[in-house]
């Protein structure tokens, strides 16, 4: 008989309650506990969502022998406590992005998974998902030929929500949307940077409210990204070449791939897959097979990548003044 992957929940917020509708829909997962440090709160949510357990403290969750997999649905600043705690518990984890709140924290829980055999990996979910890989194989087939340019975009009015404005949970636009812009342009260009400029405007809390990064890399290329919690966009992927372009509907959770020719003309379109749940599955599958495997890495975002990023994130922090306790 096949067993039954069992998931815990810290956290019972919204991505939480996402992720609960995902995996009720897997077999062979199981919605099993879920934690918050408001009992009622936990078992209001497990009664909704179907878990066998629900916790008031997230000690509690870490330590029941039953979860196989802790999924960390906090705010970014408490990812490096819960995702620690977990570690230290023995349990593998699959941690929301931001990954932490800076590349000191990310270090350190890479540093522990190790050395605790653990896997661990963030919960990047363009990273998993097949219409983003299939842009991936598309650009390796040379569709639009040599790659020259791409811009991305991801702006959603967020300025009414009180983690975006507070330094202690790690506000402002870049590690909440601005995360996606950086992971599509690395997945798609690769890491090899020479040079960046950005900017930013920032909010009277010191948090950045809108940025706008440029990647320029050693072979030519060039990634423009913007990130905004000020407004609503197209939230477009737009990849250039010599042969061609192709843009991406959504780039944080891809939703259709159209393929143009220099003239304009659509060639070929691609959509999310038929039987997709939310998006959120693919990561989930992903961190169970790694760890049947016996894997500490995802073999679809290795610790390295994540830290590369955290460490881009940092740098244009310095450059904005953007500043949070735990730096």
């Amino acid at each position: 008989m096949k067993k039954i992957f069992k998931i815990g929940i810290i956290g019972a917020g919204w991505i939480a309650d996402k992720m609960a509708k995902t995996v009720a829909s897997l077999t062979d997962v199981e919605n099993y506990a879920v934690a918050s440090r408001d009992l009622a709160k936990a078992s209001c949510f497990a009664k909704s969502h179907g878990f066998t357990r629900a916790y008031g403290s997230y000690q509690e969750l870490v330590d029941d022998p039953e979860v196989d997999l802790v999924y960390i649905a906090t705010p970014h600043s408490h990812h490096f406590e819960h995702a620690s705690l977990a570690l230290e518990a023995g349990k593998p984890v699959l941690c929301e992005k931001a990954f932490t709140a800076n590349a000191r924290q990310a270090d350190a829980l890479f540093n522990l998974a190790h050395r605790k055999g653990l896997f661990i990996t963030e919960a990047i979910w363009p990273r998993y998902m097949p219409l983003a890989l299939k842009v991936k194989s598309l650009l390796d087939d040379g569709i639009i030929g040599t790659p020259i340019q791409l811009s991305a975009t991801l702006c959603y009015p967020m300025m009414h929500k009180e983690r975006i404005l507070r330094p202690d949970l790690c506000g402002g636009a870049l590690l909440d949307v601005g995360v996606y812009c950086l992971h599509f342009a690395r997945m798609y260009f690769g890491g090899d940077i020479v040079r960046t400029a950005s900017s930013c405007l920032l909010t009277d809390t010191g948090m950045d409210s809108y940025n706008n990064m440029t990647l320029y890399y050693r072979n030519g290329r060039v990634a423009q990204l913007q990130s905004s919690a000020l407004s609503r966009d197209n939230r477009q992927g737009i990849i250039t070449g010599t042969e061609g372009y192709m843009i991406i509907d959504n780039v944080n959770s891809p939703e259709g791939i159209h393929v143009y020719d220099l003239d304009y003309h659509l060639r070929e379109e691609y959509f999310t897959p038929e039987g997709q749940i939310t998006g959120y599955e693919y990561q989930v599958l992903a961190s169970r097979d790694a760890i049947g495997q016996g894997l500490l890495e995802s073999p679809y975002i290795s610790h390295q990548e994540t830290l590369e990023v955290m460490k881009m994130m940092d740098a244009f922090r310095a450059e904005w003044g953007v500043r949070y306790p735990m730096d």
